[in-house]
């Protein structure tokens, strides 16, 4: 009996030591979780009991300079299922399916969810789901949201760019300025149950979002209005690969319009292209996303091209400013120039332009008088102005994705690279580039940082911040500034930009013709046009230039198929702020005299054309490129187009296309 009695008591003891530990382990670990680690399980219970809603902020307006809206937040909703407080799931997946046009059995799936909630769909416009709430759907919550909507859809599209679904910038001054657009969100914080149904008189907190701020542009909705008219009549006319146009006030550096034709739908910039509208559907989705991504591309800034002759300004800059050369010089060009054994030569080598001053030169756009005056200038002190007006290097223009362009160093550039450079070739530039350093070169000399924000406001209407014009430094003086002007302005009164001349105001400019390069070989039949121009000339308010990438036309001259383009835009602008025309006793003389319409002469014979002409008391000028033009040459355009009224001896201009001898 006594071993029994031992036994058991050691058995009462082990039980009573396993009991012990057990409530010892137990209480510990619950100490554990209340004292130690508390913190971290208050915050899982908090995460259970409440509800945290986010209050999306209203993305900030877009305005131009003048305060009309560009871009702006509409009302939108997010549709958010709570999956356990839907008895008939059937049901809603129909009704949604049918208002969302979306797969039925996806939201099926959605809705069966073991979760407390599940978006559907996001930036829902209003009258679906007013449609969606007056079938009552038990279980389905609308959460006021925005969408970014753009009232004129493509204008401006590359100066704006776009927004991404959750209204964050993508491109565009939408991105450079998304912290100060986007605002902050407000929260609401609620006490739930398990089934997710707010708790009766439970506490629950609002924190009101902070809307963003309203960016106001420097772009000039009705100028832009101009640019994108003409260059979307350009980009048809000439079946161009592309056509850019920017619009700039000189002694500030604003940006008053950036055109840029083909474009896109800021509203739906991931809508197939036009151009690839028949095989987008063959392409893959990496493919598609490739393609986007060329369209995105803002080539005013992003894209770098040869300006051919364009770049004549900065050779004349700088001559003028080293006194390496002066108006009266002279030159004689007898169709080339040999450089290191090269034979260089000029555009109009079949038809050389002999004995001519400097400026006479620059009227002729003449390659031998522009490499002799880079020969004088030598390679760095030509470096030094080319640097000196903002080419190698980003401007620093508030749009992404600005390319620096590629200049050649003097370690690098021998006699025949100096002697090309010189005239605009062996050099790649962006149009936002270029604007900037011809702006500077007629605004008195001053580099100006380009500018396309002026400020951010509030919701009130009061300045936050106020972007000033910068000026980065002075490149040439005022007294060569004023050369500069003066022989420009006798480049469109007499020489090769005549088609940018409106009658009344003193305009100035360059045209540009280069040939494409590709691989570092250039490339048969590809161009790039352009024309740069601004006006008055004896006091600069706007500067324009035009780019056509690839022309399909009769022509590839910047002179004849750009200057006209420089000249609506000019034309529209001034008469726009109220720049009153000066006109000349000759101008006139020619505006008292009766209307004519102008006849139709293209497809005619030159001599013809010529004679239809004087029947109708109006006279003409030639345009012409490379090769002879004869009696029998073919006119391929007029300047104006048919059947516009022009004063009788009015200058019809006519473009020909010349007979090309070996």
């Amino acid at each position: 009996m006594a071993s029994v009695k031992f036994t058991v008591k050691r058995r009462l003891v082990a039980l009573l030591i396993i009991f012990t530990t057990a409530f010892l382990g137990l209480t510990g670990r619950l100490a554990f979780i209340q004292i130690v680690n508390s913190s971290e399980y208050q915050k899982k219970a908090m995460e259970q009991w409440t509800k945290d809603v986010k209050i999306p902020s209203i993305r900030g307006i877009i305005y131009d300079r003048n305060g009309k809206n560009l871009a702006i937040s509409a009302t939108a909703y997010e549709i958010i299922v709570n999956p356990a407080e839907i008895k008939d799931k059937e049901a809603v997946a129909t009704a949604l399916a049918e208002a969302l046009q979306m797969d039925k059995s996806v939201l099926l799936e959605k809705i069966s969810k073991n979760q407390s909630s599940v978006t559907i769909k996001k930036k829902v416009d209003g009258e679906i789901v007013n449609s969606l709430r007056e079938k009552e759907l038990k279980g389905v919550v609308y959460t006021e949201d925005s969408k970014r909507f753009y009232p004129q859809q493509n204008f401006a599209s590359y100066v704006l760019g776009f927004t991404n679904i959750d209204n964050m910038g993508q491109d565009g001054v939408e991105k450079t300025f998304d912290k100060y657009l986007t605002g902050f969100p407000g929260r609401s914080i609620r006490m739930t149950d398990a089934r997710n149904q707010e708790l009766p008189d439970s506490d629950s907190k609002y924190y009101e979002a902070q809307d963003g701020l309203n960016l106001v542009l420097t772009i000039d909705e009705v100028i832009q209005h101009f640019a994108e008219k003409a260059v979307e009549n350009t980009f048809i006319e000439q079946k161009a690969k592309r056509v850019t146009a920017i619009v700039m006030e000189p002694k500030t550096g604003d940006i008053l319009a950036m055109a840029v034709k083909d474009d896109y739908d800021n509203n739906d910039p991931r809508k197939a292209p036009k151009s690839l509208m028949d095989t987008w559907n063959t392409l893959t989705p990496d493919q598609q996303t490739q393609e986007l991504f060329k369209i995105w591309r803002n080539p005013a800034v992003s894209d770098t091209y040869e300006p051919g002759s364009t770049f004549k300004i900065i050779t004349t800059a700088a001559g003028l400013e080293e006194k390496v050369v002066s108006k009266e010089d002279r030159f004689y060009d007898p169709g080339y120039i040999i450089v290191a054994g090269k034979r260089l030569s000029c555009w109009r080598s079949n038809n050389p332009h002999g004995s001519q001053t400097f400026v006479e030169g620059v009227q002729n756009s003449c390659n031998p008088v522009f490499i002799e005056v880079g020969q004088r200038l030598g390679e760095d002190k030509f470096y030094k102005y080319i640097r000196g007006f903002g080419f190698g290097e980003p401007t620093n223009v508030k749009l992404p994705g600005e390319a620096a362009g590629l200049v050649m160093t003097p370690a690098k550039m021998g006699p025949v690279e100096l002697a090309t450079v010189s005239f605009g070739q062996g050099i790649a530039v962006t149009p936002i580039q270029l604007i900037t350093a011809v702006s500077a070169a007629v605004n008195d000399g001053y580099l100006m940082e380009p500018r396309i924000a002026k400020k951010l406001v509030d919701n009130q209407g009061n300045t936050v911040h106020e972007f000033q014009p910068k000026t980065v430094r002075q490149v040439i003086s005022k007294e060569t500034s004023a050369l500069v002007r003066e022989i420009l302005e006798s480049v469109v009164s007499e020489g090769t930009g005549k088609s940018a001349y409106v009658p009344g105001y003193r305009i100035g400019g360059k045209t540009g013709t280069a040939q494409k390069a590709e691989n570092g070989r250039y490339v048969s039949g590809k161009y790039v046009a352009s024309f740069v121009g601004f006006a008055p000339a004896n006091d600069p308010q706007i500067a324009v230039l035009v780019v056509i990438d690839e022309p399909g036309g009769f022509s590839h001259f910047g002179g004849q198929i750009a200057s006209p383009v420089v000249k609506s835009i000019i034309s529209d602008t001034l008469r726009y702020l109220d720049i009153k025309p000066q006109y000349t006793q000759a101008e006139l003389a020619l505006m008292q005299k009766p209307l004519v319409t102008v006849p139709e002469v293209r497809n005619m014979a030159y001599k013809d054309a010529i004679k239809l002409l004087t029947q109708n008391k109006l006279n003409y000028q030639l345009e012409s490129g490379e090769g002879e033009t004869t009696l029998n040459s073919l006119i391929v355009d007029q300047i104006p187009k048919p059947g516009s009224s022009i004063n009788q001896d009015g200058d019809v201009i006519l473009v020909v296309k010349p007979i090309v001898t070996e």
